[in-house]
């Protein structure tokens, strides 16, 4: 059943201010020192400061909490290429994400550019304003593209979300999956319907996870991608295999996972009772997933299922990735976000989830108790205690591997995210009741 109809959404988009995010200052002007350390000619101090060593910039602005989500418009959800003013709703949401789960701000940027190198270029010039860089629903394949340049020539954390978040997420799943099947990651074999961001980014953070390359059978709009086909980009040719499936049944025959990035109705429950013992479905295509949850358990009761839904068990959601882990990044000052980070993120998910869920989330989810097993293998959006996980985690793996910038006590820290955490929700919600919307 619908949460909301049509008009309900455009109304909370559109009653009061407009949109969903504003900038609000957080010091006070309300003298007139107050006005002229805000502006001239106090704030030529800082400027001073900064222009002698621009790593204070970190320490003299809000660039150390503020991330740019960037996107073109091409690849809007499942909506396609519908332009930067029609995607700006979702850039905004993302803001809103951010802030409410992590205390990050954000400015969304929605560019008018289709050249991959032009909004490179665009992006690398805003370096100075941003602490971080989140791509947004870019198409494939220039999203890998633009990510792998600005990654190599800015010295910020670059992100693209539609590819890692979901391999974070859906990684941090398989990691619990495979403890609760009893099953070596190694040994598993994998059936991916879908070639484009998020299904190349998921299986090659799996093959990072331990799925090995000779394992996986990635299907894309023309069938199974092998060596035999002609005019494959560089990303399906790094799945192509000297093996041949002739469709989407025969590669699912025995296997151990199915990762489903694609469309509606691709997997029949044939296929799914075709699947090796404990079967791990993924299926998240958007918003109807490759096989319903309810078709996929009654083919398969021992089947641990995944969608991107929120009405199912084991949802596979975004916003438990990108807020926290820029969390992390920001507050160790990073240079890059890798793959270690991106592991870390994985790992601490799976970990919180072989923790039992505290009594506000199960009341907010209208359930009893959530305890790990088949039905929670992933925490839960609600969760206030993702940021002390996740991020921390996040921060740590920056400083072992040589990105981080600061160094921070690891436990102090997780205090002091759970205080941020806490105090910038009061704000936010002070802030929006002072509206008084009755949305």
């Amino acid at each position: 059943m619908a949460l909301f109809t049509k008009q309900e959404a455009l109304d909370y988009h559109s009653k009061g201010r407009k949109g969903k995010v504003e900038v609000v200052p957080v010091k006070p002007c309300d003298t007139q020192k107050h006005l002229s350390m805000a502006y001239s000619p106090g704030v030529a101090e800082s400027c001073k400061e900064i222009a002698e060593d621009k790593e204070k910039s970190y320490l003299y602005t809000g660039r150390g909490n503020l991330v740019a989500v960037v996107s073109n418009g091409t690849a809007v959800l499942g909506l396609g290429n519908i332009g930067p003013e029609a995607g700006k709703p979702v850039m905004e949401g993302k803001g809103v994400l951010f802030k409410v789960f992590a205390d990050v701000d954000v400015y969304d940027i929605n560019l008018d550019v289709s050249d991959p190198d032009e909004l490179c270029a665009i992006v690398k010039a805003m370096e100075p304003t941003f602490g971080g860089i989140n791509l947004e629903d870019i198409k494939a394949p220039e999203c890998f593209y633009i990510e792998e340049k600005l990654k190599k020539e800015m010295d910020i954390p670059v992100f693209h979300d539609d590819q890692h978040g979901t391999a974070i997420i859906s990684g941090a799943g398989l990691i619990n999956a495979a403890e609760i099947t009893g099953k070596k990651i190694e040994d598993m074999r994998l059936v991916v319907s879908g070639a484009g961001a998020s299904a190349v980014a998921c299986t090659n953070f799996y093959k990072s996870l331990g799925i090995k390359p000779e394992n996986i059978a990635m299907f894309d709009s023309r069938g199974h991608i092998n060596n035999s086909r002609e005019g494959l980009n560089e990303q399906k040719q790094s799945f192509a295999t000297d093996k041949e499936y002739k469709d989407l049944a025969d590669a699912m025959n025995g296997a151990d996972v199915f990762l489903g990035l694609s469309v509606k109705g691709m997997v029949t429950k044939d296929m799914v009772k075709s699947m090796a013992d404990s079967p791990i479905i993924f299926a998240m295509a958007n918003p109807d997933p490759e096989i319903s949850y309810t078709d996929a358990k009654e083919a398969r009761p021992d089947a641990i299922m995944g969608t991107g839904r929120s009405d199912f068990p084991n949802q596979i959601n975004n916003v438990l990735g990108f807020p926290f882990i820029f969390r992390g990044a920001l507050d160790v000052n990073a240079t890059a976000i890798n793959e270690e980070m991106k592991i870390a993120a994985a790992n601490s998910l799976a970990a919180m989830a072989k923790t039992p869920a505290p009594d506000y989330v199960c009341e907010a989810y209208g359930v009893d108790k959530l305890e790990f097993g088949i039905d929670y293998i992933i925490p839960k959006p609600l969760d206030l205690r993702l940021i002390e996980f996740e991020s921390a985690a996040v921060a740590q793996a920056a400083m072992d591997t040589g990105v981080a910038r600061k160094k921070i006590d690891i436990e102090e820290y997780k205090k002091e995210l759970r205080e941020r955490l806490a105090a910038s929700r009061e704000r936010v919600g002070d802030f929006i009741k002072s509206y008084d919307l009755d949305i």
